[in-house]
């Protein structure tokens, strides 16, 4: 299979797209968050297309995406009472709300939970091409299972090349990590997910929310993606310094590295460290602007990766705002626990 590349910016392109997802096909597109991967969400050889072709865990739930609202009606059976408040706030947007599933969607989409995660993204070419096909899709993250999320359409070329029909070429996806997930069925709702939309921003809306717990259960169905599977990973092994003294722990390490070193870290970082010209360095930007490092984040890990490094060292950020987010996809890099690196 030849994989289309589509311009996003042509309406043609857009509908071409579009009739691919009503044939069942798998198409790329471009969110505010990542590149998702795109199937027709209630035919089920479709969304079995997106595990195989990602080569994703059949029991990792897919987030659902709609461009009205009233298309909820086929998805879920209730609607949670925040839901409206919160969609009204959030939606267009990066929030994915999780609801009690409708009797139509497939175990496929949901791990054989009985929730249903929905989300309407904020990103024209998105909302276009949902339009344009008239139907809930399903779309995870548009990359090979466990690797940087795709920011860039060349990124989903990458992983994801002969194994989809096409891809929708609309920019770098610019909030560069994937929406929050927040489960509303329960009585306080519960972050499933940090992501776009942060725990401070729910809270001015809806009161209290609480973070869920680390998903420890290698049997469970997790009950959002991302909960319970390695992910975000690139080839080198990737260490977070947050000491104290992080400038003299970092050169420490870069003075005593023989081999291909990588730095993905902040602007402020850098600049107090004497780095060797053998070195492969991305800036994240400003310790200031949380928002641009979190957009940097994948395309970072993704370029250390070409660079075909043997370890990354990087830094870690301030557990608050859009940092919870950035600490969470860093953590999951890294392979460690969360609370071992919030600074």
């Amino acid at each position: 299979m030849d994989t289309k590349i589509l311009d996003g910016t042509q309406a043609a392109a857009v509908n071409e797209a579009a009739e691919l997802l009503k044939m069942g096909q798998l198409v790329a597109f471009p969110t505010e968050t990542v590149y998702g991967l795109g199937a027709y969400a209630l035919n089920k050889e479709a969304v079995r297309g997106i595990y195989q072709a990602k080569g994703r865990p059949s029991d990792n739930p897919l987030i659902v995406h709609i461009c009205q609202k009233e298309q909820l009606t086929d998805l879920i059976s209730e609607l949670p009472p925040l839901a409206e408040t919160l969609m009204e706030k959030f939606w267009p947007g990066p929030l994915t709300l999780i609801f009690p599933k409708g009797e139509q969607v497939p175990a496929e989409i949901t791990g054989g939970l009985d929730t249903v995660a929905v989300r309407m993204p904020n990103h024209p070419v998105a909302l276009a091409l949902l339009e344009a096909c008239a139907l809930p899709i399903a779309a995870p993250s548009a990359n090979r299972s466990g690797k940087p999320s795709p920011t860039l359409a060349a990124h989903v070329l990458h992983d994801l090349n002969g194994r989809i029909a096409a891809v929708v070429d609309g920019g770098a996806a610019e909030v560069g990590l994937e929406s929050t997930v927040l489960d509303i069925t329960q009585t306080v709702p519960v972050i499933l997910r940090p992501g776009g939309i942060t725990k401070e921003q729910l809270e001015e809306v809806v009161g209290q929310v609480e973070l869920a717990t680390p998903h420890g259960d290698k049997k469970e169905t997790p009950r959002a993606p991302g909960m319970k599977y390695t992910h975000y990973a690139p080839e080198a092994p990737v260490i977070i310094c947050q000491a104290q003294d992080l400038e003299k722990e970092l050169q420490e390490k870069i003075n005593s590295f023989t081999g291909k070193l990588g730095l993905m870290l902040s602007n402020e970082t850098l600049a107090k460290l004497k780095i060797p010209k053998t070195a492969t360095v991305v800036d994240l930007g400003s310790q200031n602007n949380l928002a641009n490092i979190a957009a940097n984040l994948f395309a970072a890990l993704r370029t250390l990766d070409e660079a075909e490094v043997e370890i990354i060292y990087t830094e870690a950020f301030p557990h608050t705002q859009i940092g919870s987010a950035v600490m969470n996809r860093l953590s999951k890099a890294a392979g460690v626990e969360e609370k071992e690196v919030i600074k």
